[in-house]
């Protein structure tokens, strides 16, 4: 009898193991799979890019003399690339600046700048401190409504679903990475989670605040 009692709770153990572990995939796989889903046909590259108003780059770091890091680096690239060829008018570089020392939206600026986009055509977010910041501000701040979200491929998708759950008619454009990118693949599952939760919570930015005229008077000029 206590044989049989052991090989019953060892199966039910094991039943119990596998219910778990498939609530742990149901629960990672499902945000992704609806992000994925949810921007079929959305995601492009800059050379079949199409035309809105609005590029959105997204912050990515920068290296300890504040120059953009490699991944943001190729962020700027391609944006100067769809404003050099009239895909966008206005540039919104959204990034973190919640510390004096560490200001990757002057980066972005200055970077675009530099390499030949009129200042007055550049509008800073200084508190895009994660995605779902950037889109929700990008909306609510600054009157985005239709955009071209520039990030890299693994976070392309997420991004875009963001911000058209914010309100923007977003389209990705898929920046390549300039390195091996496998570990920030792995880590779009939690951030899926985290950014369904949002979504689904109506979570609110860090930072809100009044309407800023930035992008419309950036797309005013000529």
């Amino acid at each position: 009898m206590t044989r049989v009692r052991q090989l019953f709770g060892r199966r039910w153990v094991k039943i119990g193991l596998g219910v778990l572990l498939g609530l742990a995939l149901l629960v990672g796989a499902g945000p992704y799979l609806w992000i994925r889903f949810a921007t079929m046909g959305k995601i492009h590259t800059v050379a079949d890019a199409p035309t809105a108003p609005v590029a959105i780059v997204l912050g990515a770091g920068l290296h300890a003399n504040g120059s953009p890091k490699p991944y943001l680096r190729v962020r700027l690239e391609d944006t100067l690339r769809l404003f050099e060829d009239g895909k966008v008018r206005a540039i919104l570089v959204s990034g973190d600046h919640g510390q004096v020392g560490y200001d990757e939206v002057a980066a972005m600026t200055s970077w675009l700048v530099d390499h030949g986009v009129p200042a007055g055509k550049v509008v800073a977010d200084h508190a895009g401190f994660d995605t779902y910041d950037s889109c929700v501000r990008a909306h609510e701040i600054f009157g985005v409504r239709a955009a071209l979200v520039v990030t890299q491929e693994f976070h392309v998708r997420r991004a875009v679903f963001l911000c058209r759950e914010a309100g923007i008619d977003a389209v990705g454009i898929g920046s390549p990475a300039p390195d091996d990118d496998t570990r920030y693949q792995v880590r779009e599952v939690p951030a899926a989670i985290k950014a369904t939760v949002d979504v689904v919570v109506g979570a609110s930015p860090t930072f809100l605040g009044r309407y800023e005229t930035g992008v419309d008077e950036a797309l005013r000029r000529p």
